[in-house]
Protein backbone atom coordinates (compact mmCIF):
# COMPACT_ATOMS: atom_id res chain seq x y z
CA UNK A 1 0.00 0.00 0.00
CA UNK A 2 1.18 3.72 -0.48
CA UNK A 3 1.66 6.01 2.88
CA UNK A 4 0.15 8.87 2.55
CA UNK A 5 0.57 11.13 5.17
CA UNK A 6 -0.54 15.02 5.93
CA UNK A 7 2.03 17.16 7.46
CA UNK A 8 -0.56 18.47 10.18
CA UNK A 9 -1.06 15.80 13.01
CA UNK A 10 -4.37 13.45 12.43
CA UNK A 11 -4.14 13.76 9.25
CA UNK A 12 -3.53 10.47 7.01
CA UNK A 13 -4.36 8.23 4.28
CA UNK A 14 -3.72 5.50 3.89
CA UNK A 15 7.39 -3.75 -11.85
CA UNK A 16 11.19 -7.59 -19.47
CA UNK A 17 14.14 -5.77 -20.03
CA UNK A 18 14.19 -4.12 -23.85
CA UNK A 19 18.01 -3.75 -23.64
CA UNK A 20 20.79 -1.94 -21.72
CA UNK A 21 20.89 1.14 -24.69
CA UNK A 22 16.77 1.57 -24.15
CA UNK A 23 17.35 2.37 -19.93
CA UNK A 24 20.14 4.09 -20.22
CA UNK A 25 18.63 6.55 -22.66
CA UNK A 26 15.59 6.24 -20.84
CA UNK A 27 16.46 8.39 -17.69
CA UNK A 28 17.61 11.09 -20.26
CA UNK A 29 15.20 11.29 -22.50
CA UNK A 30 12.57 10.03 -21.24
CA UNK A 31 -2.09 -10.00 -20.38
CA UNK A 32 -7.14 -16.19 -20.87
CA UNK A 33 -9.94 -15.68 -20.01
CA UNK A 34 -12.73 -17.20 -21.74
CA UNK A 35 -15.60 -15.23 -20.42
CA UNK A 36 -19.70 -16.47 -20.87
CA UNK A 37 -21.82 -13.10 -19.74
CA UNK A 38 -24.52 -15.24 -19.12
CA UNK A 39 -27.41 -12.48 -18.81
CA UNK A 40 -28.04 -10.53 -15.81
CA UNK A 41 -26.87 -13.21 -13.49
CA UNK A 42 -23.33 -12.03 -14.59
CA UNK A 43 -22.76 -15.43 -14.73
CA UNK A 44 -18.09 -16.05 -15.41
CA UNK A 45 -16.51 -18.69 -16.88
CA UNK A 46 -13.08 -18.24 -15.61
CA UNK A 47 -9.67 -20.01 -17.26
CA UNK A 48 -8.19 -21.16 -19.72
CA UNK A 49 -9.30 -22.81 -23.25
CA UNK A 50 -8.78 -26.22 -21.82
CA UNK A 51 -9.45 -25.70 -18.33
CA UNK A 52 -11.10 -28.76 -16.85
CA UNK A 53 -12.46 -27.14 -13.53
CA UNK A 54 -14.65 -24.42 -14.82
CA UNK A 55 -18.12 -23.57 -14.16
CA UNK A 56 -20.43 -24.74 -16.41
CA UNK A 57 -21.68 -22.86 -19.40
CA UNK A 58 -24.37 -23.45 -21.68
CA UNK A 59 -23.84 -25.53 -25.09
CA UNK A 60 -24.39 -23.30 -27.38
CA UNK A 61 -22.38 -20.91 -25.65
CA UNK A 62 -19.58 -19.26 -28.62
CA UNK A 63 -15.90 -20.22 -27.30
CA UNK A 64 -12.53 -18.50 -28.70
CA UNK A 65 -10.68 -20.27 -30.03
CA UNK A 66 -8.00 -22.61 -28.78
CA UNK A 67 -4.10 -23.17 -29.17
CA UNK A 68 -4.54 -26.47 -31.38
CA UNK A 69 -7.26 -23.85 -33.83
CA UNK A 70 -4.30 -21.34 -34.20
CA UNK A 71 -0.92 -23.71 -35.23
CA UNK A 72 0.57 -20.30 -36.03
CA UNK A 73 0.86 -20.00 -32.07
CA UNK A 74 4.70 -20.28 -31.29
CA UNK A 75 5.38 -22.14 -27.95
CA UNK A 76 5.85 -20.47 -24.87
CA UNK A 77 8.53 -21.17 -22.35
CA UNK A 78 7.46 -22.83 -19.39
CA UNK A 79 5.95 -20.37 -16.74
CA UNK A 80 7.74 -18.63 -14.52
CA UNK A 81 7.75 -18.49 -10.88
CA UNK A 82 5.34 -15.68 -9.33
CA UNK A 83 7.13 -13.07 -7.35
CA UNK A 84 3.61 -11.87 -5.76
CA UNK A 85 0.68 -13.76 -5.12
CA UNK A 86 -2.26 -12.03 -7.15
CA UNK A 87 -1.02 -8.84 -9.42
CA UNK A 88 -4.49 -7.01 -9.19
CA UNK A 89 -5.20 -4.69 -6.49
CA UNK A 90 -8.49 -5.49 -4.99
CA UNK A 91 -11.69 -3.27 -5.69
CA UNK A 92 -11.89 -2.70 -2.19
CA UNK A 93 -8.42 -1.62 -2.11
CA UNK A 94 -9.94 2.65 -2.34
CA UNK A 95 -8.43 5.28 -0.26
CA UNK A 96 -10.74 6.64 2.37
CA UNK A 97 -12.63 9.84 1.49
CA UNK A 98 -10.80 12.97 2.66
CA UNK A 99 -12.71 14.39 5.74
CA UNK A 100 -10.51 17.70 6.13
CA UNK A 101 -12.26 21.37 5.81
CA UNK A 102 -8.50 23.13 4.81
CA UNK A 103 -6.17 22.41 2.14
CA UNK A 104 -2.92 20.59 3.60
CA UNK A 105 0.41 18.85 2.35
CA UNK A 106 -0.08 15.43 1.62
CA UNK A 107 3.09 13.39 1.12
CA UNK A 108 2.59 10.34 -1.02
CA UNK A 109 5.39 7.16 -1.30
CA UNK A 110 5.37 5.38 -4.34
CA UNK A 111 7.73 2.61 -5.35
CA UNK A 112 7.77 0.97 -8.89
CA UNK A 113 8.36 -2.86 -8.41
CA UNK A 114 8.98 -5.37 -11.55
CA UNK A 115 7.30 -8.68 -10.60
CA UNK A 116 5.86 -11.73 -11.96
CA UNK A 117 2.95 -12.82 -11.57
CA UNK A 118 -0.34 -15.01 -13.60
CA UNK A 119 -2.82 -13.60 -15.88
CA UNK A 120 -4.59 -16.18 -15.32
CA UNK A 121 -3.79 -19.62 -14.26
CA UNK A 122 -0.89 -21.09 -15.75
CA UNK A 123 -0.26 -18.11 -17.72
CA UNK A 124 2.60 -15.27 -16.15
CA UNK A 125 3.94 -12.05 -17.08
CA UNK A 126 6.42 -9.68 -16.16
CA UNK A 127 4.55 -6.60 -14.72
CA UNK A 128 5.82 -3.26 -13.99
CA UNK A 129 4.03 -1.59 -10.77
CA UNK A 130 3.05 0.93 -9.18
CA UNK A 131 3.49 -0.45 -5.39
CA UNK A 132 3.82 -4.21 -6.75
CA UNK A 133 -0.05 -3.98 -8.25
CA UNK A 134 -2.15 -3.35 -11.26
CA UNK A 135 -3.25 -0.92 -10.62
CA UNK A 136 -1.14 1.22 -8.11
CA UNK A 137 -2.62 2.36 -5.33
CA UNK A 138 -5.42 5.55 -5.22
CA UNK A 139 -4.26 8.23 -4.53
CA UNK A 140 -6.83 10.47 -2.65
CA UNK A 141 -6.52 14.08 -1.42
CA UNK A 142 -8.87 17.50 -1.69
CA UNK A 143 -8.58 20.45 -4.19
CA UNK A 144 -6.01 22.88 -2.35
CA UNK A 145 -4.08 20.20 -1.12
CA UNK A 146 0.24 20.51 -1.58
CA UNK A 147 1.26 16.99 -2.79
CA UNK A 148 4.66 15.91 -2.03
CA UNK A 149 5.30 12.65 -3.97
CA UNK A 150 8.42 10.49 -3.07
CA UNK A 151 8.73 7.77 -5.75
CA UNK A 152 11.46 5.14 -5.04
CA UNK A 153 12.90 2.23 -8.10
CA UNK A 154 13.08 -0.70 -6.01
CA UNK A 155 16.78 -1.58 -6.37
CA UNK A 156 16.17 -5.09 -7.62
CA UNK A 157 14.90 -3.47 -10.75
CA UNK A 158 16.15 -3.23 -14.38
CA UNK A 159 14.52 -0.44 -15.78
CA UNK A 160 14.52 3.04 -14.65
CA UNK A 161 10.34 4.61 -13.99
CA UNK A 162 9.30 7.77 -13.69
CA UNK A 163 5.44 9.19 -12.68
CA UNK A 164 3.37 11.36 -14.70
CA UNK A 165 -0.23 12.20 -12.83
CA UNK A 166 -2.65 14.03 -14.72
CA UNK A 167 -3.81 15.80 -12.11
CA UNK A 168 -0.55 17.82 -12.35
CA UNK A 169 -0.55 21.51 -13.67
CA UNK A 170 2.76 21.86 -14.79
CA UNK A 171 5.31 20.24 -17.87
CA UNK A 172 5.42 16.68 -17.79
CA UNK A 173 3.08 16.20 -15.05
CA UNK A 174 5.96 15.24 -12.89
CA UNK A 175 7.81 13.16 -15.40
CA UNK A 176 10.55 15.19 -16.18
CA UNK A 177 11.37 15.28 -12.24
CA UNK A 178 10.76 11.61 -11.02
CA UNK A 179 12.64 9.87 -13.88
CA UNK A 180 14.38 7.55 -11.11
CA UNK A 181 16.84 4.96 -11.20
CA UNK A 182 17.15 1.30 -9.90
CA UNK A 183 17.78 1.94 -6.11
CA UNK A 184 17.30 5.72 -5.96
CA UNK A 185 14.28 7.69 -5.40
CA UNK A 186 12.98 11.10 -6.20
CA UNK A 187 10.48 13.79 -5.24
CA UNK A 188 8.46 16.31 -6.37
CA UNK A 189 5.82 18.35 -5.28
CA UNK A 190 2.53 19.93 -6.77
CA UNK A 191 -0.47 21.87 -5.89
CA UNK A 192 -3.86 20.02 -6.67
CA UNK A 193 -5.51 23.02 -8.40
CA UNK A 194 -8.52 21.01 -10.00
CA UNK A 195 -11.02 18.48 -8.69
CA UNK A 196 -11.68 15.28 -10.14
CA UNK A 197 -10.65 11.84 -11.08
CA UNK A 198 -7.11 11.51 -12.95
CA UNK A 199 -4.87 8.90 -14.49
CA UNK A 200 -1.18 8.11 -13.50
CA UNK A 201 1.08 6.68 -15.05
CA UNK A 202 5.37 6.18 -16.03
CA UNK A 203 6.45 7.97 -18.31
CA UNK A 204 9.81 6.96 -19.10
CA UNK A 205 10.93 6.14 -22.81
CA UNK A 206 9.62 3.69 -24.05
CA UNK A 207 6.09 5.19 -22.67
CA UNK A 208 4.02 2.94 -24.04
CA UNK A 209 5.66 0.03 -22.72
CA UNK A 210 5.94 0.63 -18.93
CA UNK A 211 1.97 1.79 -18.83
CA UNK A 212 1.24 -1.62 -21.26
CA UNK A 213 3.02 -3.51 -18.46
CA UNK A 214 1.29 -1.81 -15.82
CA UNK A 215 2.25 1.02 -14.92
CA UNK A 216 -0.56 2.93 -14.02
CA UNK A 217 -2.91 4.43 -11.26
CA UNK A 218 -5.61 7.11 -10.13
CA UNK A 219 -5.70 10.15 -8.24
CA UNK A 220 -8.58 11.33 -6.87
CA UNK A 221 -8.91 15.07 -6.02
CA UNK A 222 -12.33 16.08 -4.34
CA UNK A 223 -14.16 18.86 -4.24
CA UNK A 224 -14.38 21.18 -1.46
CA UNK A 225 -16.85 19.57 0.52
CA UNK A 226 -16.14 16.18 -0.46
CA UNK A 227 -18.02 13.66 -2.19
CA UNK A 228 -21.70 12.65 -1.28
CA UNK A 229 -21.51 9.75 1.27
CA UNK A 230 -22.53 6.03 -0.20
CA UNK A 231 -22.36 2.74 1.53
CA UNK A 232 -19.93 1.36 -0.98
CA UNK A 233 -16.59 2.55 -2.82
CA UNK A 234 -14.99 0.51 -5.24
CA UNK A 235 -11.69 1.13 -7.22
CA UNK A 236 -11.73 -0.58 -10.97
CA UNK A 237 -9.05 0.31 -14.19
CA UNK A 238 -9.06 -1.47 -17.35
CA UNK A 239 -6.23 -1.84 -19.55
CA UNK A 240 -4.92 -4.33 -22.47
CA UNK A 241 -1.56 -6.80 -22.10
CA UNK A 242 0.19 -7.47 -25.48
CA UNK A 243 2.11 -10.67 -25.23
CA UNK A 244 3.82 -13.40 -27.19
CA UNK A 245 0.53 -15.81 -27.86
CA UNK A 246 -2.90 -15.33 -27.68
CA UNK A 247 -5.18 -15.88 -23.93
CA UNK A 248 -5.31 -19.26 -22.99
CA UNK A 249 -1.71 -20.78 -23.77
CA UNK A 250 -0.46 -22.04 -20.79
CA UNK A 251 3.73 -20.73 -20.12
CA UNK A 252 5.54 -17.29 -19.47
CA UNK A 253 3.93 -14.49 -21.89
CA UNK A 254 6.38 -11.96 -22.99
CA UNK A 255 5.60 -8.29 -24.23
CA UNK A 256 5.02 -7.96 -27.81
CA UNK A 257 5.98 -4.61 -29.11
CA UNK A 258 4.57 -5.29 -32.81
CA UNK A 259 0.88 -5.68 -31.19
CA UNK A 260 0.54 -2.79 -29.30
CA UNK A 261 1.68 -0.53 -31.75
CA UNK A 262 -1.35 -2.48 -33.83
CA UNK A 263 -3.56 -1.98 -30.72
CA UNK A 264 -4.00 -5.64 -31.17
CA UNK A 265 -3.98 -6.72 -27.20
CA UNK A 266 -4.65 -10.29 -26.53
CA UNK A 267 -6.24 -9.85 -22.98
CA UNK A 268 -8.72 -6.70 -22.23
CA UNK A 269 -8.72 -7.13 -18.40
CA UNK A 270 -9.83 -5.10 -15.18
CA UNK A 271 -7.30 -4.75 -12.48
CA UNK A 272 -4.51 -6.62 -14.53
CA UNK A 273 -5.61 -9.73 -14.79
CA UNK A 274 -8.47 -12.20 -15.89
CA UNK A 275 -10.99 -13.04 -13.37
CA UNK A 276 -9.79 -10.16 -10.76
CA UNK A 277 -13.18 -8.96 -9.86
CA UNK A 278 -14.77 -12.56 -9.82
CA UNK A 279 -15.13 -14.93 -7.07
CA UNK A 280 -13.42 -13.66 -4.27
CA UNK A 281 -12.37 -10.89 -5.76
CA UNK A 282 -16.13 -9.47 -6.50
CA UNK A 283 -17.40 -6.59 -5.59
CA UNK A 284 -20.40 -6.78 -2.79
CA UNK A 285 -23.49 -4.56 -1.68
CA UNK A 286 -26.74 -5.24 -0.21
CA UNK A 287 -30.16 -4.32 -1.71
CA UNK A 288 -31.14 -0.70 -1.19
CA UNK A 289 -27.52 0.26 -1.05
CA UNK A 290 -25.77 3.26 -2.64
CA UNK A 291 -22.98 2.30 -5.02
CA UNK A 292 -19.53 4.77 -6.09
CA UNK A 293 -17.24 3.00 -9.00
CA UNK A 294 -14.32 5.20 -9.62
CA UNK A 295 -13.28 3.65 -13.28
CA UNK A 296 -10.28 4.49 -15.33
CA UNK A 297 -8.50 3.30 -18.47
CA UNK A 298 -4.59 2.43 -17.93
CA UNK A 299 -4.36 1.08 -21.11
CA UNK A 300 -4.88 2.77 -24.69
CA UNK A 301 -8.20 1.87 -25.71
CA UNK A 302 -11.56 3.33 -24.98
CA UNK A 303 -13.99 1.56 -22.35
CA UNK A 304 -17.78 1.14 -23.03
CA UNK A 305 -18.50 1.09 -19.47
CA UNK A 306 -21.91 -0.82 -18.58
CA UNK A 307 -23.55 -3.07 -15.95
CA UNK A 308 -25.67 -5.64 -17.28
CA UNK A 309 -29.04 -5.22 -15.38
CA UNK A 310 -27.94 -2.03 -13.81
CA UNK A 311 -28.32 1.66 -14.69
CA UNK A 312 -26.11 4.02 -13.36
CA UNK A 313 -28.26 7.07 -11.96
CA UNK A 314 -25.77 9.87 -12.02
CA UNK A 315 -22.33 9.74 -13.81
CA UNK A 316 -19.32 12.01 -13.38
CA UNK A 317 -17.92 12.20 -17.08
CA UNK A 318 -14.39 12.70 -17.63
CA UNK A 319 -13.94 12.15 -14.00
CA UNK A 320 -15.10 15.46 -12.91
CA UNK A 321 -16.92 14.82 -9.88
CA UNK A 322 -16.86 18.88 -9.36
CA UNK A 323 -19.66 19.54 -12.55
CA UNK A 324 -22.85 18.47 -12.46
CA UNK A 325 -23.61 14.72 -13.65
CA UNK A 326 -25.12 12.80 -16.23
CA UNK A 327 -28.13 10.99 -14.84
CA UNK A 328 -30.29 7.83 -15.71
CA UNK A 329 -27.04 6.61 -17.85
CA UNK A 330 -26.92 2.93 -19.80
CA UNK A 331 -23.46 3.15 -20.84
CA UNK A 332 -20.63 5.54 -20.46
CA UNK A 333 -17.56 5.72 -22.40
CA UNK A 334 -14.25 6.25 -21.54
CA UNK A 335 -11.10 6.96 -22.86
CA UNK A 336 -7.86 6.24 -22.84
CA UNK A 337 -6.20 8.28 -19.97
CA UNK A 338 -9.23 8.98 -18.45
CA UNK A 339 -11.75 8.41 -15.95
CA UNK A 340 -15.34 8.78 -14.38
CA UNK A 341 -17.31 8.01 -11.73
CA UNK A 342 -20.70 5.92 -11.66
CA UNK A 343 -23.18 5.56 -8.91
CA UNK A 344 -26.21 3.72 -8.38
CA UNK A 345 -28.75 2.29 -6.00
CA UNK A 346 -29.06 -1.25 -6.06
CA UNK A 347 -33.18 -2.71 -6.01
CA UNK A 348 -32.49 -6.39 -7.03
CA UNK A 349 -30.62 -9.38 -5.36
CA UNK A 350 -28.37 -10.93 -7.87
CA UNK A 351 -24.92 -11.29 -9.34
CA UNK A 352 -24.14 -8.12 -11.59
CA UNK A 353 -21.64 -8.36 -14.75
CA UNK A 354 -19.40 -5.33 -15.22
CA UNK A 355 -18.48 -4.72 -18.96
CA UNK A 356 -16.79 -3.49 -21.86
CA UNK A 357 -19.69 -2.97 -23.73
CA UNK A 358 -17.35 -3.80 -26.35
CA UNK A 359 -18.34 -7.29 -25.59
CA UNK A 360 -15.62 -9.33 -27.43
CA UNK A 361 -13.41 -7.65 -24.91
CA UNK A 362 -15.70 -9.25 -22.20
CA UNK A 363 -16.65 -12.31 -23.46
CA UNK A 364 -13.44 -13.49 -25.11
CA UNK A 365 -10.47 -11.20 -23.81
CA UNK A 366 -11.02 -10.86 -20.04
CA UNK A 367 -12.65 -7.03 -19.72
CA UNK A 368 -15.81 -8.24 -16.83
CA UNK A 369 -16.30 -8.42 -13.17
CA UNK A 370 -18.89 -9.01 -10.79
CA UNK A 371 -20.75 -7.03 -8.26
CA UNK A 372 -22.66 -9.59 -6.13
CA UNK A 373 -26.07 -8.08 -4.13
CA UNK A 374 -27.73 -9.90 -1.29
CA UNK A 375 -30.86 -9.06 0.05
CA UNK A 376 -35.05 -9.53 -0.55
CA UNK A 377 -36.31 -9.89 -4.08
CA UNK A 378 -39.23 -6.99 -4.97
CA UNK A 379 -41.28 -8.85 -7.55
CA UNK A 380 -42.99 -5.23 -8.93
CA UNK A 381 -38.83 -3.45 -9.54
CA UNK A 382 -38.15 -6.95 -11.63
CA UNK A 383 -40.16 -10.26 -11.70
CA UNK A 384 -37.73 -12.01 -13.51
CA UNK A 385 -35.75 -15.07 -11.83
CA UNK A 386 -32.51 -13.97 -10.35
CA UNK A 387 -30.24 -16.07 -12.71
CA UNK A 388 -30.62 -17.58 -16.55
CA UNK A 389 -29.42 -16.64 -19.85
CA UNK A 390 -29.46 -13.09 -21.84
CA UNK A 391 -27.86 -10.17 -22.60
Amino acid sequence: MSALTDTHPGDRMSSALVGGLFGALAIALTTALVVGVVGATGGIRSGGAAAATATAMPADMPMPATAAQNPAQVALAPAKAVTVKSIALPATAVAPPVTRTAPSTVRVDLQTQEVVAEIEKGETYSYWTFNGSVPGPMIRVRVGDTVELHLKNAAGNIMPHSIDLHAVNGPGGGATATQTNPGQETVVTFKALNPGVYIYHCATAPIPQHIANGMYGMIVVEPEGGLPKVDHEFYVMQAELYTSARLGIAGHHDFDGLKMDDESPDYVVFNGKVGSLTGDGAMTAKVGETVRIFFGVGGFLPSSLHLIGEIFDKVYPEGAVGSAANTNVQTTLVPAGGATVVEFRINVPGTYTLVDHALARAINKGAAGQLVVTGDHDTTIYSGPLGGGGH
